[in-house]
């Protein structure tokens, strides 16, 4: 993720400058503070800084623990084990790609033979990380001077520096000629946060495309609320989701790839949903004995009507992204609910069946709906020894209340 300069203190090099206080971490003294800090509880961060300030310099312990609550929070993405090894920056952490997701993007390019990268905008190197555990010889660049320090201390960190080369130097002048493959993840937050224009990213994706076309093979990195009318027609589009979450979205360019297509990536599983080109409008119908929830992915990848084919279902609104059929069907690409009552919205109605039913326990999902899920459980006043799930939803039209359970739950 390339971005501008981190600021730096305008006189001497100090504690105050980003660059030497990242330096005094990596010290035996710093590394040392690191490690007893690994367990630390942010509660108590008052009394653990007071303590170590009386062995060690006060803007080290602050570095310190600024960099333990980015190694507690970065656990999430990167694992215990990786995390607590490797250095971050708030931005980084923020931005940098989910293991799992980076791993399965480095495993596309290696099994097409691709042997060498050129990571733009980098950041703190999570997807040079897993590109150079797939084999892969990586150029990491940043234009960020703190963000590229990062990057090389965790290529060594991690025992890849001899795969990951960091240069810390403006994109738009690496020549990628050199390279099997480049990839490219912009950024796209700004001092005003979210970016949702393409061309307001960090650079341009008019710029990351060019560069992509120009390269053997190419991934670019994008938000997946992306409109699908910016993707252009020389890319492959993929939506990649993880346990149940869409985590990005990724344009592929080059040999091996599909272009004009869209696919689902649906993680742990790798199970994947394509389609060279989108299929007709599916129908709209009455809400049968089961409905059907698409993962993220698969919505957002504009291929729910590729599932309305495969089960012989429909739509219960041509606006809403749930599926209904009156026989059981099974998708790694659904969750499958069994419907019991259908109901017009109504909260007094919805309250008296959850009494009946003796509900204790209320899932609440909502498409179409502005209802809250927490207000509306408070206002049911849940008791009881049982559990459903309620949709809130529209159905041809009509906000409506739909009943039922997970199949097999």
């Amino acid at each position: 993720m390339d971005r501008v300069n981190a600021p730096t203190s305008t006189g001497p090099a100090g504690p105050t400058d980003p660059l030497a206080a990242f330096a005094a971490l990596r010290t035996p003294e710093g590394t040392g503070l690191l490690a007893a800090l690994r367990d630390h509880d942010p509660a108590q961060e008052l009394a653990t800084a007071t303590r170590l300030r009386r062995t060690h310099p006060a803007d080290l312990v602050s570095a310190a623990l600024g960099q333990a609550r980015l190694r507690q929070r970065a656990v999430a993405k990167f694992g215990a084990e990786d995390a607590y090894r490797m250095f971050f920056t708030p931005n980084g952490v923020e931005q940098a790609t989910r293991t799992s997701v980076a791993a399965h993007r480095a495993g596309r390019f290696a099994s097409l033979g691709v042997r060498s990268v050129a990571d733009l905008c980098c950041g703190i190197g999570g997807d040079a990380i897993a590109l150079a555990r797939a084999g892969i010889r990586v150029l990491a660049v940043d234009r960020d001077p703190l963000t590229a320090e990062v990057a090389r201390a965790n290529a060594e960190a991690l025992g890849l520096a001899d795969l990951i080369e960091v240069r810390c130097a403006d994109v738009t002048e690496i020549g990628t000629s050199p390279y099997d493959a480049v990839f490219v993840d912009p950024a796209r937050r700004g001092g005003r946060g979210r970016i949702f224009d393409p061309e307001a990213y960090s650079p341009p994706l008019s710029w990351a495309t060019a560069t992509a076309l120009k390269a053997p093979r190419a991934a670019l990195k994008i938000a997946p609320g992306v409109p699908h009318e910016a993707i252009g027609p020389q890319a492959e589009a993929e939506w990649i989701s993880d346990g149940g979450d869409v985590k990005e979205a990724v344009l592929w360019f080059g040999e091996g790839f599909t272009p004009g297509s869209y696919r689902a990536t649906l993680l742990p599983s790798a199970a994947t949903l394509t389609a060279a080109a989108p299929l007709p409008a599916p129908p709209v119908g009455p809400v049968g004995r089961y409905l059907y929830e698409p993962d993220g992915a698969v919505i957002r990848a504009h291929l729910v009507a590729d599932i309305v084919e495969r089960c012989g279902g429909r739509l219960i609104d041509e606006t809403i992204a749930y599926i209904t059929s009156d026989t059981a069907y099974t998708s790694p690409y659904t969750t499958a609910y069994e419907i019991t009552d259908r109901l017009p919205f109504g909260m007094k109605k919805l309250k008296a069946l959850l009494r009946e039913r003796e509900v204790g326990v209320l899932t609440v999902k909502k498409r179409g709906s502005a209802i809250e899920p927490e207000e509306l459980r408070r206002r049911m006043k849940l008791r009881g020894p049982h559990s459903a799930t309620v949709f809130l939803t529209r159905v041809a039209g009509a906000p409506t209340m739909l009943i039922g359970h997970p199949v097999g739950g």
